[in-house]
């Protein structure tokens, strides 16, 4: 999904929203270039449960690949 542009709080909150529609097992990819994305998206899960599989950054681009618990 793309969260280019999006400022915080709105990249974790799109993030809680499209989990909120996934089955168990389900996965997103969610492209940010807010910086403080490193910090939300990594909270909003611990308090989810859900699984952050991998998160890297190229260019500015934060992406973050999230398993449905």
């Amino acid at each position: 999904m793309n969260l280019r542009g999006l400022k915080c709080p709105l990249p974790a909150l799109r993030v809680r929203k499209a989990l909120s529609g996934l089955r168990s097992g389900d996965i997103i990819v969610a492209e940010c270039t807010d910086p403080l994305a490193v910090i939300d998206i990594p909270n909003l899960l611990r308090q989810t449960g859900d699984l952050l599989e991998s998160k890297s950054e190229v260019d500015g681009v934060l992406t973050f690949r999230i398993r449905k618990a």
